[in-house]
């Protein structure tokens, strides 16, 4: 387990060290409750608590094998935000952006506590998991960014990756140099033979577009820092309207975030956050795009491919321009069950459900449990901080395996707690983690970013990294959780609650933290629950394609588009065919060309296409302020034997530099022409 050997006997040692054996800088107030820590400092990671005078009896409260329980013995424990008997808070909220206070972060070391108990640890192979060797990371890294070429030669795909680096911008081509130089100094101390080219000449550009490239980084690099100064990159200055923790903070997604984060690097001075309390995280805003946002699951595979390759470029430029090192572990290689509910890789359960039901995304057995919980257990007080019975949990797992798949098993008779107990058994029984091998220590070093807009940019990039099983399956977690908090009001459960909670299961994977510091354990919990917190609250920025990615496809496509028609030049010269008749071929074609683009905005109209159904297509008047979800209820207005509810329909942009986009119903049609004036128009039934 992630803990490591024997880490379950030191537990109250470690609820001991909590107060006495790290660094604590207090300030004392004193009235009817008692003492109240204002500021907790780790000599790791700063981590600031606040608590009272009955957090010692709390600590050392009685415990079952599989349940935890809280004494009380002078008086209740309030929830975070909440009142206590007297009407005043129990403890005080610390000044910190991050702050998770110490009533919060016991819950943390209790569901560590529990998980030690449930058993499960014993039954685990014990696995080591290791850093990728000098080199060797940066060969993964450029096969992954599907640029193998730069050091083989016999790699496929070399004119692709001439495109692909065409694409990339400044921060993200000094990314990729930089690991090609690693490389290549690495081939040399092991005196192998190497072909590695100096991938600088690659990025030199042209004379005649050097001014042009420069005029154009000068104009990007003077809007972008007027947007900072403005309070819009940052928005927790000092002057930020608000107080910083009420303001809204624009987040740009058509500049890239590793330029963005060089710009505020080289000419911003760094201000330190104002303080926040409990839950209130800055208030984000993704700006208006005309031409729409894209949501994960809107692109053709094809597209999401050249967006994976593009935003692994994108994260490790990030982490480089902010100067932060993260070192990949190698894959691992476990025995895994090949069948079953717990325990089963992610792949392997989907392809079970598949055969079910077909487009299964999220695996079914916790579909089942999120809507035995939603359907009887929102309201229920502590719904996932209390634990179920472990020997009841444990025999309803062993009941759940064999009878899920036959449908008998019986859900009524099911406990919520005993629920919510499975429910985080699953995610921590997964062979391999959910946030992946290759990105955990990616996920772990968000929190180094110097802002918290960083922060979230960072975190966008790992969740796109992420494998589709991983992607789908922590999204309709976060969706949950969101629901859970939703009704904290009657159990319970806030952000911080959850986050806390929740962190342990989601980052108790083995082999990861067997020998650590127990300083550097209070820093990782705080650390894991802040990194799922963030996750929660901003998820529906957290699962969008920034524009700029898109954009870097849609170019990716067009070079593409313009080698393919190199290459049916060649085969035509290759047939010896006649100057003239080529000649003469090339103009008809660009004249056949010309007329479908005409059929699509002649006269204002354009011609949408719905092969799916009676009426194959119609035409639409072209306006200014025409937008997908019109085009969507006039092809509803005229479709009389429609079957598919309105929010299964979607308008898709295919062709020309994108392969297939589902359009967000406020995408004005005429500003997507104009960035792709060879699209054409489709209705399609969507699967959600």
């Amino acid at each position: 387990m992630l803990l490591g050997e024997n880490r379950a006997a030191v537990r109250p040692k470690l609820h001991r060290n909590f107060h006495n054996n790290v660094e604590l800088k207090m300030s004392r107030q004193q009235d009817e409750q008692g003492v109240v820590l204002t500021a907790y400092t780790s000599n790791t990671e700063a981590v600031l608590v606040a608590g009272c005078k009955e957090q010692t009896e709390f600590l050392g409260a009685s415990r079952k094998t599989g349940q935890y329980n809280v004494q009380r013995s002078k008086g209740p424990v309030a929830a975070p935000g909440s009142g206590s008997g007297s009407g005043k808070a129990p403890y005080q909220r610390c000044s910190s952006q991050d702050s998770l206070d110490e009533q919060v972060m016991v819950d943390y070391f209790k569901e560590v506590e529990i998980i030690q108990c449930s058993g499960d640890a014993e039954t685990q192979e014990d696995v080591q998991l290791k850093v990728a060797d000098e080199g060797e990371q940066e060969e993964a890294w450029l096969m992954e960014a599907g640029l193998a070429t730069l050091f083989d030669e016999s790699a496929s795909g070399g004119e692709d990756s001439i495109v692909l680096l065409s694409t990339l911008t400044r921060t993200q081509a000094a990314a990729v140099e930089r690991r090609v130089e690693t490389l290549k100094q690495t081939l040399r101390k092991r005196n192998k033979p190497y072909s590695v080219p100096d991938v600088r000449e690659i990025f030199k550009p042209s004379p005649d577009s050097q001014s042009k490239q420069d005029e154009a980084e000068s104009t990007e690099r003077s809007g972008s820092s007027k947007l900072e100064v403005e309070g819009l990159g940052n928005g927790t200055g000092p002057d930020a309207p608000g107080g910083g923790a009420d303001a809204e903070t624009d987040i740009n997604l058509e500049v890239s975030f590793s330029e963005q984060a060089l710009i505020y690097k080289e000419g911003l001075k760094v201000t330190q956050p104002q303080s926040e309390a409990d839950d209130r995280l800055p208030d984000f805003r993704v700006s208006q795009d005309k031409t729409g946002q894209t949501k994960v699951g809107d692109l053709s595979a094809e597209d999401m491919k050249k967006v994976r390759r593009l935003v692994l470029i994108e994260m490790s430029a990030l982490f480089d321009t902010c100067g932060i090192e993260v070192k990949a572990h190698k894959a691992l290689k476990v025995k895994v069950r090949e069948s079953g509910l717990f325990g089963v890789p992610l792949s392997t359960l989907l392809d079970q459900d598949q055969r079910r039901i077909p487009g299964t995304k999220v695996p079914l057995i916790l579909q089942h449990l999120i809507s035995h919980i939603e359907e009887q257990g929102l309201d229920t007080e502590g719904v996932l901080r209390i634990p179920g019975a472990a020997t009841r949990v444990k025999a309803v797992c062993h009941e759940l395996e064999h009878k899920f798949y036959e449908g008998m098993f019986p859900w009524e008779s099911l406990k919520q707690h005993d629920t919510a107990s499975l429910l985080k058994l699953f995610i921590r029984e997964l062979p391999y983690p959910l946030l992946t091998v290759e990105y955990f220590n990616a996920f772990i070093s968000v929190l180094k970013l110097p802002t918290k807009k960083q922060q979230l940019q960072a975190l966008n990039l790992l969740v796109l990294l992420l494998p589709e099983p991983n992607r789908d399956t922590l999204k309709a977690l976060m969706e949950f959780f969101q629901r859970v908090i939703d009704r904290k009001d009657r159990n319970k459960m806030t952000l911080n609650n959850v986050a806390v909670v929740m962190a342990p299961n989601i980052f108790m994977c083995k082999g990861f933290r067997s020998k650590i510091s127990e300083q550097q354990e209070f820093a990782m919990a705080t650390g894991t629950a802040n990194i799922v917190r963030l996750l929660i609250r901003y998820q529906n920025f957290l699962w969008t394609i920034p524009k700029f990615i898109l954009n870097q496809v849609r170019k990716h496509n067009m070079e593409n588009q313009r080698k393919m028609n190199r290459d049916r030049a060649v085969k035509k010269l290759l047939k010896k065919m006649a100057y003239d008749r080529e000649r003469a071929s090339d103009k008809q074609e660009k004249n056949t060309e010309c007329r479908c683009m005409c059929v699509q905005t002649e006269g204002g109209f354009i011609r949408v296409q719905a092969p799916q159904f009676s009426m194959v297509s119609m035409a639409v008047q072209l306006t200014e302020d025409l937008k997908a979800s019109d085009v969507l209820t006039r092809f509803l207005s005229q479709e009389r034997s429609l079957s598919v509810k309105r929010e299964d329909l979607c308008l898709y942009e295919m062709g020309g530099n994108i392969k297939g986009r589902c359009l967000d119903e406020e995408t004005y049609i005429k500003a997507l022409l104009e960035l792709n004036p060879s699209a054409e128009w489709v209705i399609k039934s969507v699967q959600h």
